[in-house]
């Protein structure tokens, strides 16, 4: 499990610059990164360290990671954002 210190570290590293990228990986790091398993922390770690096109690409759906845990955690993240959305 990430300590506290490196919670942040992931958290603050979700800021891309990128807005369609931060509205998704922002709140997902500050609320649900906390209580998924170490792997699945680990994991996210490895999805913050690819480039950006690469990842608005992903979460925009126009294609896929070819490494499943990534694609995986991309569409966690997608599920994440859908049910955190507030209904008008």
């Amino acid at each position: 499990m990430l300590n506290e210190t490196e919670l942040k570290r992931q958290v603050w590293h979700s800021r891309r610059g990128m807005l369609e990228l931060d509205v998704l990986l922002g709140p997902f790091a500050a609320h649900a990164l906390p209580l998924i398993s170490a792997n699945q922390q680990q994991v996210y770690v490895r999805l913050l360290s690819q480039q950006d096109p690469d990842l608005f690409t992903w979460f925009m759906g126009h294609a896929h990671s070819d490494d499943e845990e990534l694609a995986a955690m991309v569409q966690q993240v997608k599920d994440y954002a859908q049910s955190s959305q507030i209904p008008a």
